[in-house]
């Protein structure tokens, strides 16, 4: 079993910037594949950032390609998301979520576990 408690969000402004923290429990974190995936009122949970089940790329949605940056620190059983240059268009819940196998890393189906997820609100 895996607990992820995300923290971080908040209220910015546009342009600004917010850096995302995801901790997980247990002792195998370096194992999971992580991925983040965010959700506005009304619409579906999408894609934000994932890494590659082996670890060796960082896979971004277009609509934040060049301006969020995914990283994870192993010792801390930590996963962040530094988000730059935010628009109002970031505004939603931001999820991180786990996953023990393969799959598709940019679908919600493939994630084992998931957050409760932090609210990101960007003021224009």
């Amino acid at each position: 079993q895996v607990q992820l408690v995300e923290s971080g969000g908040g209220l910015v402004q546009a342009g600004g910037s917010l850096r995302l923290s995801c901790a997980a429990s247990g002792r195998t974190f370096s194992s999971y594949a992580m991925g983040w995936f965010r959700q506005a009122p009304g619409k579906e949970r999408e894609f934000v950032t994932a890494f590659s089940w082996m670890g060796s790329s960082t896979y971004y949605a277009d609509s934040v390609k060049g301006r969020f940056t995914m990283s994870r620190d192993n010792a801390k059983n930590t996963v962040y998301l530094q988000m730059n240059s935010l628009k109002p268009e970031d505004t939603a819940v931001y999820f991180c979520a786990a996953r023990v196998r393969g799959g598709a890393y940019y679908v919600t189906n493939s994630y084992d576990y998931w957050g409760q997820g932090t609210q990101v609100t960007v003021s224009s």
